[in-house]
């Protein structure tokens, strides 16, 4: 059931085109909001990449306006990452279009049942974040 609600959301979301961004591209904004500032080892790191190829993942969002690149407090050879306003434009607007089409299905299921889903999900996103917490991973909201 687990798996098949997943695909389903996946699915779901799909609908909700993320172009000009591939999916990896997204990950990279999604951590970028929650930890702005971060040099690009510990983006790296995150994401299970190497520094090279993250770079060029941020290269590819520099381009489009989504991520913007600081020299680094300590070292001008560290560069810090940030979120650009347009990138946050995007998420927003990605999120809204993602939860229109959830709601969309919500709308659907009886008033019991939205309601045994929030509980349910509100208990889910608690352990998801002390498990994210626990294990030292980037805490990354992907609504």
């Amino acid at each position: 059931m687990t798996a098949e609600a997943a695909e389903l959301l996946e699915i779901l979301w799909g609908r909700a085109p993320t172009a000009p961004v591939s999916a990896s591209q997204l990950r990279v904004l999604f951590i970028l909001e929650h930890d702005e500032g971060i040099n690009l080892r510990t983006l790296a790191d995150a994401l299970g990449s190497t520094p090279p190829s993250t770079s060029r993942l941020c290269d590819r969002l520099q381009a489009v306006g989504f991520v913007e690149r600081a020299p680094g407090v300590t070292s001008r050879r560290e560069l810090r990452l940030f979120l650009s306003p347009q990138g946050r434009t995007f998420l927003t607007e990605l999120r809204s279009r993602r939860e229109h089409a959830v709601e969309t299905v919500l709308a659907r299921m009886p008033a019991a049942g939205r309601a045994a889903l929030v509980e349910g999900l509100d208990a889910f996103c608690a352990a998801a974040a002390a498990q994210l917490h626990e294990g030292g991973a980037t805490g990354v909201r992907s609504a």
